[in-house]
């Protein structure tokens, strides 16, 4: 027998097909949503005006609930909403597929805690661009919410997560009323595109040269794709400054969530916002 000592296995390295303990119910959501949203792309390719307007409605809702609602407020503290509002967002991004507060913010807090190196969750650096893509939310071990959250561990976020799945599936099954194709749209198609618009964050926007071992970089053009999320694409922007609430740094970068923050501002929803301080002569 050799003495070589066995290395772990990195949750990469697993077959792609193999989730992690406790998350074969996310593989089995993401094969379910694609394999419907396909369905419903070959019977339904043109759906009318006003279900197209709700799935584009509910889709920006999600945007905002993303980016404004659990990256800007929750993950990094660099804006105070009103509850109402806040609570408003959560439920948007619930029902966006984004997952909880609770698991969305202790991931993405680990990911920038050790962005890019073997330590990172979702980085296409070590385990490939459709590791960072979709495999590592079902194959990757749950980051734990007493070390990277514990301020959130109360009742209420608590309670958002218990309350996930069955918003999921009220917003898989909330078009199914008003026909199949209402189905489709406003359920899996919406979802799946979503989803993938969320997920180009940790996969594209990590293909960039490393800087300092960091391999975030800007994509101009996925801003449009995201709709509300919308500057979410400056990710090499956010990297170097996780504390602004504003990913945009130069007066052409479109950041949609940073102007819902500044109208929530205005209206006295929005305080304690935080900003990067510009450099001396910055344009």
């Amino acid at each position: 027998m050799s003495d070589v000592p066995l290395v772990p296995r990195r949750a990469w390295e697993e077959p792609i097909w193999k989730p992690a303990p406790g998350r074969s119910s996310v593989l089995v959501y993401l094969i379910t949503i694609h394999v419907l949203a396909v369905g419903g792309l070959i019977l339904y390719p043109l759906p009318s005006p006003w279900v197209l307007a709700a799935a584009l409605g509910l889709t920006a809702l999600g945007g905002l609930g993303t980016t404004v609602g659990l990256h800007r407020t929750l993950a990094h503290r660099t804006v105070k909403l009103h509850k109402a509002v806040e609570r408003i967002l959560i439920f948007g991004a619930i029902i966006n597929g984004s997952g909880s507060p609770l698991s969305w913010v202790s991931y993405h807090r680990l990911h920038h805690s050790c962005s890019d190196t073997p330590d990172d969750i979702s980085s296409p650096t070590h385990g490939g661009f459709w590791w960072a893509h979709m495999r590592w939310l079902y194959q990757a071990p749950p980051a734990e919410v007493a070390r990277w959250c514990p301020e959130l561990d109360t009742r209420e976020y608590r309670a958002w997560r218990q309350a996930e799945t069955p918003l999921v599936a009220l917003s898989l099954l909330c078009g199914l009323p008003f026909g199949w194709s209402a189905f489709f749209w406003l359920g899996a198609i919406r979802l799946v595109y979503s989803l993938h618009m969320q997920c180009f964050v940790n996969s594209l926007t990590h293909l960039g040269k490393a800087r300092d071992g960091d391999h975030s970089q800007n994509v101009w053009w996925l801003g449009p794709l995201q709709l509300m999320a919308w500057g979410e694409n400056w990710h090499h922007n956010h990297h170097d400054y996780p504390g602004s609430a504003r990913f945009a740094v130069r007066w052409w970068q479109v950041d949609v969530g940073w102007y819902c923050i500044r109208g929530l501002e205005a209206l006295g929803l929005a305080k304690n916002v935080r900003t990067r301080r510009p450099a001396p002569g910055a344009p």
